[in-house]
């Protein structure tokens, strides 16, 4: 029982896994959120997100349901619609805000509407390419961005198919690498800068802006095996940031998180330029929760026990709660 007399502690029900590119980070996430709210005290039950969910979870009826699940099953908003219609409360953002989040191009144009730099960049679908030739329209971007650039699928998560280009010779097979993870490419302005992200959690009714984490990946590049491999990147908790900088960060940070609809958590990714301008590259309405994920870094440096602050996500979405 909770501290409040009386008072059921929530029962929770962690979605991890499912078919995604990302499926073992899902697990490895679900498997920490499990345990820190167990830790709080709360009843857990994990499940993978296959055909026998919606009658487990129509079966079982939850107080709520963190969905745990990285790339598109997670994060374009499906699952969350899902929800929506077997009434179940659930943590993280609903699918309309997923929806700009999960797509690069809209998330981008969303945040420089409310004020934020973001790098140039065009999306091109594979079609471009069939109907008007590939070479001619590689040639155009790369004259257009200049170099180096950055290649990046439209949608996605964990900065798979993503690519750093130096050189024309490379730009194809850049390109190729991210239509493996979906039907457009973004060719983007690269911006030279200190990379950070900052988690924006939403408890006991109040919008905390954790501390930046300053990323330095060991190869150069922040890619999936700098991301989930311990040791391969080297973090700064608060980030390694002027007082003033620091603070225009967090407010660029929460700018995004309100503008595209988030709520109760998400991740915001930015470049620091040299004049301390934060430059918005995306938002991630499901950020990842394994033992090297910046979210739960950025909660302990600043002092938060995760099990509390898992615990109290949670209540924020229970229905009496303001959500």
């Amino acid at each position: 029982m909770s501290a409040d007399a009386g008072v059921r502690d929530p029962r929770v029900t962690v979605l991890a896994g499912g078919l995604s590119h990302e499926r073992d980070v899902s697990l490895r996430s679900g498997r920490r959120v499990a345990e820190a709210l167990r830790e709080a005290g709360c009843e857990v039950t994990v499940l993978d997100a296959d055909a026998q969910l919606l009658p487990r979870l129509a079966a079982d009826r939850p107080d709520v349901v963190w969905p745990v699940l990285h790339g598109a099953i997670g994060e374009d908003g499906a699952l969350r619609d899902v929800l929506e219609l077997l009434s179940l409360p659930f943590v993280g953002s609903r699918a309309a805000a997923c929806r700009l989040a999960w797509d690069k191009p809209i998330a981008q144009s969303v945040a420089a509407a409310a004020g934020l730099r973001v790098p140039a960049s065009i999306a091109l679908p594979q079609a471009t390419f069939r109907d008007l030739g590939a070479q001619p329209v590689l040639a155009a971007a790369a004259d257009w961005a200049g170099f180096p650039l950055v290649v990046k699928p439209s949608r996605g998560g964990s900065a798979l198919g993503v690519a750093v280009v130096g050189d024309v010779r490379d730009l194809a097979r850049a390109v190729v690498d991210a239509f493996a993870y979906g039907d457009t490419a973004v060719v983007q302005e690269h911006v030279p800068g200190t990379e950070v992200a900052v988690s924006v959690v939403e408890t006991a009714g109040q919008v905390l802006v954790l501390p930046a984490v300053e990323i330095v990946a060991d190869g150069g590049s922040y890619d999936y095996a700098a991301r989930y491999t311990a040791g391969a990147t080297e973090f700064f908790v608060p980030a390694r940031l002027p007082e003033d900088v620091a603070v225009r960060v967090a407010d660029a940070a929460r700018t995004a998180h309100e503008a595209l609809g988030l709520r109760h958590l998400s991740r915001v990714d930015l470049i620091v330029t040299d004049a301390g301008e934060p430059v918005f590259l995306e938002a991630n309405a499901a950020p990842g929760m394994t033992e090297t994920s910046l979210l739960p870094q950025a909660a302990e440096a600043a002092g938060h026990g995760l099990d509390a602050l898992y615990r109290g996500i949670v209540e924020s979405a229970l229905p009496s709660r303001p959500h």
